[in-house]
């Protein structure tokens, strides 16, 4: 086949001495040996051909030696016996230079600001870069700036985050005509220089109170706003009296820690939290501990006094999470949600969520939710760094039904009816879900259930009982009516919840009394007229 053309031809030179000029191979001309094709190159200007070997792999290149020409007009020929095909370059060498890659890269960095400097090989051209830098989070910023005729160029990129690294290249094009970016430098990670650790702690407490004082136990952890800005962190703890401000006591922790305990008597005390790096503490996080006893004032905010009063209000868990909502108060700043990621164990890995005043609501997840686990949440309100305990809620991810069924302790028969009382069952968080009441169960004489006040209720394998239903959980006693004397009967007892109830595996057997009533009766009726009809045919026939 005769050859194509040679598409995407175009020459440039790095350093205005070498002109290399580049086009794309073509597809397969199945000729071989002397067949192949030939390539020449001609300069249209001086009427010259172009001195160089044209090699091919991916594409097809040439160089050759320039002298003082400017402006040329390369015509480049590729022919084989069964044709030949032409492509044509007109340029101006000076606007077509391709600089080398930017090397050597160095440099100067404060907390928040990197001055890079670099190296390049086109001395006496002004040159246009760009420093491409990768931040942190994958993001990536491109920063222009102009190079001079020096032997090194540079930029100062600020804004940055203290202690952070950041990798950044370089790349170049001729200012006055530009033709095309130079190769990427290599590239360079940089780490800022240490500064004050920005934001607050986040910070909370748990209160117990003991003879003779409280013990407190304190938490903290890094907000989202909080930045270390250093290699390493330490806390440092402090509290003291509220009123007079003795009895000041501090200690220190490595970074590996984020709680402590601490002994305390009645009086109010400030406790503060700071992190400390390399170069100095952070702002100062506070909690006011009120005092156990005092005036009204005092106990307005004390966050252990009154929680009895607080009723338990139920809620309900989504996929997403467990949602709260709690009544807004004006006085307070923030409010803080508490809760505990592993509530049956003693280590309960306590965890708080702050939010803002005009904030009521909030959908709390954790990975260490689980269906069938009812968490605990307590709702404070917060004013100048004093907690009050507004809201008690509970409530689960998802509700199971109950992992054992109620024991029926005592059975009480009459002639016909049967009450059945199982009070040591358990409604409380040690279930799988909140008990919403029982379900009884009775095997009918007949296939259709006619004891009054049950519904019919179909067995996965057909067979049928009867069902009463209580609602209250409380109530954990009930008397199932209208049953038949002398009859056998199997019953059984179901707690259900929001989850449902477990299938019915285990029935209590039970046989109602003879009715000594009705054997009178057939006395009466039966065997007194018998003996009637048996003594007067005696005596007749007597």
């Amino acid at each position: 086949e005769p050859p194509d053309t040679p598409n995407d031809f175009s020459c440039q030179t790095q350093d205005m001495r070498i002109v290399t000029c580049t086009w794309s191979k073509g597809g397969e001309t199945y000729l071989y040996g002397r067949h192949l094709p030939k390539y020449t190159l001609f300069e249209e200007f001086s009427q010259k051909m172009i001195p160089c070997t044209v090699s091919c792999s991916e594409q097809c290149s040439c160089s050759w030696n320039i002298g003082q020409q400017g402006i040329y007009n390369v015509t480049v020929t590729v022919e084989n016996p069964l044709g030949k095909k032409t492509a044509m370059d007109v340029f101006d060498v000076t606007h077509r230079i391709y600089p080398a890659a930017p090397f050597q890269l160095w440099e100067e960095c404060t907390d928040t600001e990197i001055t890079l400097y670099w190296k390049h090989q086109n001395k006496g051209i002004e040159l246009f870069c760009q420093t491409e830098v990768l931040q942190p989070d994958g993001k990536v910023e491109l920063h222009n700036s102009s190079d001079t005729h020096l032997h090194y160029a540079s930029i100062t990129l600020g804004g940055l985050q203290p202690y952070t690294e950041y990798t950044v290249r370089v790349r170049c094009g001729i200012a006055k005509h530009f033709w095309r970016w130079s190769e990427w430098s290599k590239a360079q990670t940089i780490r800022t220089k240490e500064a004050t650790p920005s934001g607050k702690l986040d910070i909370w407490r748990k209160i117990k109170p003991v003879p003779g004082g409280r013990n407190v136990t304190l938490f903290w952890k890094q907000a989202p706003s909080f930045r270390a800005n250093g290699k390493s962190v330490s806390y440092e703890v402090t509290w003291e009296k509220l009123e007079d401000g003795s009895k000041r006591e501090n200690i220190w922790f490595s970074s590996v820690h984020n709680s402590t305990g601490i002994s305390i008597d009645n009086d109010s005390y400030r406790i503060s939290i700071m992190a400390k790096n390399n170069v100095n503490y952070s702002l100062p996080s506070v909690l006011i501990i009120p005092g156990a006893t005092g005036n009204s004032r005092k106990t307005l905010f004390c966050s252990f006094l009154g929680t009895k009063e607080l009723k338990e209000e139920q809620v309900s868990g989504t996929n997403d999470g467990i949602f709260i909502s709690w009544e807004p108060r004006h006085i307070y700043d923030s409010y803080i949600i508490e809760w505990c990621n592993f509530p049956v164990l003693q280590l309960c890995d306590l965890q708080w969520k702050r939010f803002g005043p005009n904030v009521s609501s909030a959908l709390i997840n954790s990975a260490a939710f689980v269906p069938g686990v009812r968490y605990n949440f307590h709702v404070y309100g917060s004013v100048a760094n004093r907690a009050s305990l507004l809201e008690k809620k509970t409530g689960y991810l998802k509700e199971l039904p109950p992992q054992c069924d109620p024991v029926v302790e005592k059975v009480e028969l009459t002639l016909n009816a049967v009450t059945l009382s199982w009070d040591s069952y358990a409604t409380d968080e040690s279930q799988s879900g909140f008990v919403r009441g029982y379900h009884v169960y009775v095997s009918p004489i007949q296939e259709d259930c006619l004891l009054k006040g049950s519904k019919k209720h179909v067995l996965p394998d057909d067979s049928v009982l009867c069902k009463y239903t209580i609602e209250d959980p409380e109530e954990k006693r009930y008397t199932v009516k209208n049953l038949l004397s002398n009859t056998k009967y199997k019953l059984a007892v179901k707690a259900y919840t929001g989850g449902g109830e477990n299938a019915i595996d285990n029935f209590i057997h039970i046989d109602t009394p003879f009715n000594s009533n009705m054997l009178y009766l057939l006395v009466l009726l039966v065997i007194v007229p018998a003996v009637v009809a048996a003594i007067c045919h005696w005596k007749i026939k007597w």
